[in-house]
């Protein structure tokens, strides 16, 4: 089964660009993870300093080898000091059931 979530932040004002840069950066390796179906990077359009991004995982393994990857403790520790939350809100989601009409 799929491993899907929203992950949320805000960057702190004055730091919009590093961030634009750095998650754009990640998304890219991300993209690349064999596990990986969709990594994509959304700003709420009524303010661009909230950022949601949509990730879609193979399954667990595949998530946990993203989790364990060698580029994400670095991304975070970046990540940390430019955004207002303690670090990124994550939000699993499971999918529904088709209504039956």
């Amino acid at each position: 089964m799929t491993k899907t979530l929203l992950a949320e932040f805000t960057a702190r004002e004055g730091t919009e660009d590093e961030v634009a840069r750095l998650i754009g950066d990640y998304a890219l390796k991300v993209r690349e993870e064999e596990g990986n179906l969709a990594f994509d990077v959304y700003t709420k359009a009524a303010d661009p300093r909230a950022y949601w991004i949509f990730e879609v995982y193979r399954d667990e393994d595949a998530f946990q080898a993203h989790l364990n990857a060698p580029y994400g403790a670095p991304f975070n520790a970046a990540l940390i000091p430019l955004i207002e939350e303690d670090a990124s809100v994550l939000t699993f989601l499971s999918p529904c059931a088709p209504s039956r009409a």
